[in-house]
């Protein structure tokens, strides 16, 4: 069996319409079967996951966001915060990349992809800006995982 080496991580609650977006992204990614690729679907962001995380090289968290004025998918590249606090859960991933870190003396390189949506009423039907969102979300995470791959393929043949 092959290690993991990227893990992607959706979350938010697929109870809230739009918010489900980060669980349906890591679904299909699940779905893909990538070797060395792990993917989870979580409500919130727990402190168990800094395990998981301090494993990998790389982290891509999914996320929904509310918004009236980007409709598109935003990739950011993101790092642990400088204040480590120590909750039942994360409002965000350099809260838990930080933990991680103070834990485990090391984690992996991290992105954090925002999918835009506009219906967090309950429910669990996606709007329409939502659906292209997650397609939009989905082809910049094959990049991401295909990157690390060669990256790997190219350290491994240096060495």
């Amino acid at each position: 069996m092959e290690s993991v080496k990227s893990l992607v991580i959706g979350y938010g609650n697929s109870l809230r319409s739009d918010d489900g977006i980060g669980a349906c992204v890591a679904k299909v990614v699940n779905n893909w079967n990538l070797p060395q690729v792990r993917s989870l679907c979580e409500y919130q962001l727990t402190p168990e996951l800094a395990a998981e995380l301090a494993q990998v090289d790389l982290a891509i968290f999914v996320d929904a966001c509310q918004t009236a004025d980007k409709n598109a998918v935003e990739l950011l590249p993101i790092k642990p915060s400088n204040a480590i606090e120590f909750k039942s859960h994360f409002s965000n991933p350099e809260a838990l990349l930080s933990l991680t870190q103070a834990l485990f003396g090391n984690c992996p390189r991290a992105w954090l992809v925002i999918v835009p949506g506009t219906n967090f009423e309950l429910g669990d039907r996606l709007s329409p800006m939502a659906k292209l969102g997650i397609e939009q979300a989905l082809k910049r995470i094959r990049g991401l995982l295909e990157e690390n791959t060669r990256a790997e393929l190219i350290c491994t043949k240096s060495v």
